[in-house]
């Protein structure tokens, strides 16, 4: 998913989970599992270990198990940005409260996604005066197909279609039903090394032509540290339509896996362009059933 962005708050920042991209590495294929579907389920003992599209930037190329089911949210997502305006310092927060990314495996290499943007609040203050936001955001729905990878080998590649529903209150979202594509690529490196590559272009209103496209690439690199916990760090590129500025982050963070099938995260993004957020930091919460 995106940063939050303070010009349509906010859009998906999920990612590439580094248990789902490091757990991989190294491991045997597992059994044909093409006969199984949503109504079908894959048995427990024949599943791929628990992967994520968060909570970097970057997102996975793996695929929920055939007939289960995958809860990733951010129990809150905060960022920061002050800089200078034509009658003083503009000073700009976005919070948001519980977003969640449902998903569901449809077939071996395929899921379907629907992101539910809870509750948003953005409020601009300068020394003069002070704008607020809030309410429910867009509705993002994707789908995930697996190119190779998935059960297995040392590269995967994924394309990922999505559709941005204009749900949003307070002007909070996109204006009109936009939509792009996501192309994926984990990558096993020594020393138990992951990583992930991401290009994306999204096809977005715009003030002068009707439709334009914003361009997208990130890379991420992550290790476990020990045990359970894992790290990453990674960069992010946004150049967005309109000749509007382009966005960059360095940010980093951490996984801990409480079960195979429950992992709690925390990171923080860093601004390193004047456009974009000055720091965003965040935890979340993810489940399998």
């Amino acid at each position: 998913m995106k940063p939050t962005s303070f010009s349509s708050l906010p859009r998906p920042w999920w990612a590439l989970s580094l248990g789902g991209c490091l757990s991989l590495i190294g491991a045997e294929p597992n059994p044909d599992k093409r006969q199984y579907t949503l109504f079908n389920p894959v048995p427990t003992a024949l599943m791929r270990p628990m992967s994520l599209d968060r909570p970097d930037k970057t997102e996975s190329p793996y695929t929920v198990d055939a007939g289960h089911y995958q809860l990733e949210m951010d129990v809150v997502n905060y960022a920061y940005d002050s800089e200078p305006g034509d009658h003083g310092q503009v000073v700009t927060e976005a919070l948001a409260v519980a977003p969640m990314n449902w998903k569901a495996g449809l077939a071996n290499s395929v899921d379907l996604q629907v992101i539910v943007q809870t509750y948003n609040r953005l409020r601009e203050r300068t020394p003069q005066s002070e704008t607020i936001q809030s309410g429910f955001g867009d509705i993002l729905t994707r789908l995930k197909i697996n190119l190779w990878g998935n059960d297995g080998g040392t590269t995967a590649l994924a394309v990922m279609p999505y559709i941005t529903w204009p749900t949003s209150q307070d002007d909070l979202g996109a204006p009109t039903v936009e939509g792009g594509i996501i192309v994926p690529l984990a990558v096993e490196l020594p020393a138990e090394f992951g990583l992930g590559l991401m290009t994306e272009v999204d096809f977005l209103r715009s003030n002068s032509n009707g439709v334009a496209a914003a361009y997208v690439n990130t890379i991420t690199l992550g290790r476990p540290i020990y045990g359970a916990l894992s790290g990453y760090v990674e960069f992010f590129s946004e150049v967005p339509p309109d000749d509007e500025p382009w966005v960059g982050t360095f940010d980093f963070g951490f996984t801990f896996a409480l079960t195979d099938n429950m992992l709690l995260d925390a990171g923080l993004n860093i601004g390193v362009t004047r456009s974009a957020p000055d720091w965003n930091p965040f935890l979340g919460f993810s489940c399998r059933f």
